[in-house]
């Protein structure tokens, strides 16, 4: 199979994306984000990335780090929380013959690797009565009827731990039980008052929950609530709400590095709930090979565009958010859409690419600036010829693993 002209892999943080090939600086992306952003390191802890520094976040199972990192892209959020690591700030409510909480700070060692995450007791008294409740919230200001993503932190003393946990949609509340591990809970609700509050604590009978436990003892760090349909990386605040930029990373390639008449452009990524694009382009939106993300449809397209569609591959996800290898073929007569080793669709027979000296730079973007791309991505590839396997391509547990089983070496 042939070499691709241009690769990247996650590999350094920097102002730059660097690409491994080619070997000098034409495949790299120009990165920017105008603020700090956290992402999670190679220990598994949370940390913090200087403005305009991309982020390799490492995927986490159970608490543990698996695998290697993906370049993370997010948009621009606002963490509308004061005091999001500071629980003896929020409000420490009671109802019925509930007291109300008790707050440690920095009891013990939080997401992040440090001492600072708060010890929070809860009583609800006698536990007889929908009233009798031990909780905790922190008011937030969110447009009347907007969707809006509540997060936090927490674990429990022993284990087993049962709380009530809501966002900023008044009566909505979830039974949520804890262990001794960190994890992150979130809910995503319609905001139903300009002000509301992101809650948790203990109560009894709650919309048909049941009985939770009279009293607990947990521990909590990062609470969260951002305008938006999922939860993004953790943003810190203290006495004010917090934005977190959002992201850019395009100008990869030049004109030298893409065919216009034949190639293929791969991909391993997982979207956020997000509508985007990745496009191999021409600096404008008039000519293009791209995978477009409907995050209403949960779906991807590969799109050849010239001024008019010449083929539209589309395939929908099975799952919303998982990764996906995707390749896009296109040839004079001759496109095809694979995902994960499967050719999904394809269009032989009619169809024509690009004149010489068209296609130039490979942005996480529809190539205009708009429709940015936002998810995780594992590996890119282009390849200048369509000579590939490409349900072998699409099939490959790795870059590497691809790279030696082609019997070629990196330099």
């Amino acid at each position: 199979m042939a070499k691709p002209n241009l690769a990247y892999i996650p590999a350094t943080i920097g102002d730059k994306v660097y690409s491994i090939l080619p070997n000098d600086s034409v495949g790299d992306f120009d990165f920017d984000r105008a603020s700090t952003a956290t992402r999670i390191n190679a220990q598994g802890l949370i940390e913090t990335v200087a403005s305009g520094e991309n982020r390799l976040n490492y995927p986490l199972l159970d608490g543990e780090v698996v695998g290697c990192p993906h370049l993370l892209l997010e948009p621009q959020r606002t963490n509308l929380v004061t005091y999001s690591e500071d629980f003896s700030q929020w409000n420490l409510l009671s109802g019925g013959t509930g007291v109300n909480p008790v707050v440690t700070s920095d009891s013990t060692i939080s997401p992040d690797g440090t001492q600072n995450a708060d010890k929070i007791v809860f009583n609800s008294g006698s536990g007889t009565t929908s009233g009798d409740s031990s909780q905790i919230n922190n008011i937030v200001s969110v447009t009347s009827g907007t969707d809006a993503t509540a997060s936090v932190y927490l674990k429990g003393e022993n284990g087993g731990e049962e709380l009530v946990f809501r966002g900023v949609a008044d009566g909505s509340y979830q039974k949520i039980t804890l262990t001794t591990e960190w994890q992150r809970f979130s809910t995503t609700e319609n905001s139903g008052t300009t002000t509301d509050a992101i809650t948790f604590g203990i109560r009894q009978n709650v919309s048909g929950l049941g009985v939770i436990n009279s009293s607990a003892t947990i521990y909590a760090w990062g609470g969260q609530v951002e305008v938006g349909s999922y939860p993004t990386s953790y943003i810190k605040t203290t006495s004010a709400a917090v934005t977190r930029a959002a992201e850019t990373c395009n100008g990869s390639g030049n004109a030298a590095t893409f065919n216009d008449s034949e190639g293929v452009l791969m991909a391993e990524i997982s979207a956020l709930a997000e509508t985007g694009r990745i496009a191999l382009n021409d600096g404008t939106a008039n000519n293009n090979v791209r995978f477009s993300y409907d995050a209403g449809a949960n779906r991807i397209d590969g799109i050849v565009f010239n001024g008019v569609n010449q083929f539209v591959g589309q395939y929908t996800l099975p799952t919303q958010g998982s990764f996906n290898k995707i390749s896009l073929k296109y040839k004079p007569n001759d496109f095809a859409l694979w995902v994960n080793g499967f050719k999904v669709d394809y269009l032989v027979g009619s169809g024509a690419t690009f004149s010489e000296g068209t296609l130039s730079e490979l942005d996480f973007d529809a190539g205009n600036g708009l429709v940015p791309f936002y998810g995780n991505t594992k590996q890119i590839q282009y390849f200048d010829t369509t000579d590939i396997d490409l349900e072998q391509l699409t099939s490959w547990d790795s870059f590497r693993a691809m790279a030696e089983g082609q019997l070629y070496t990196i330099e």
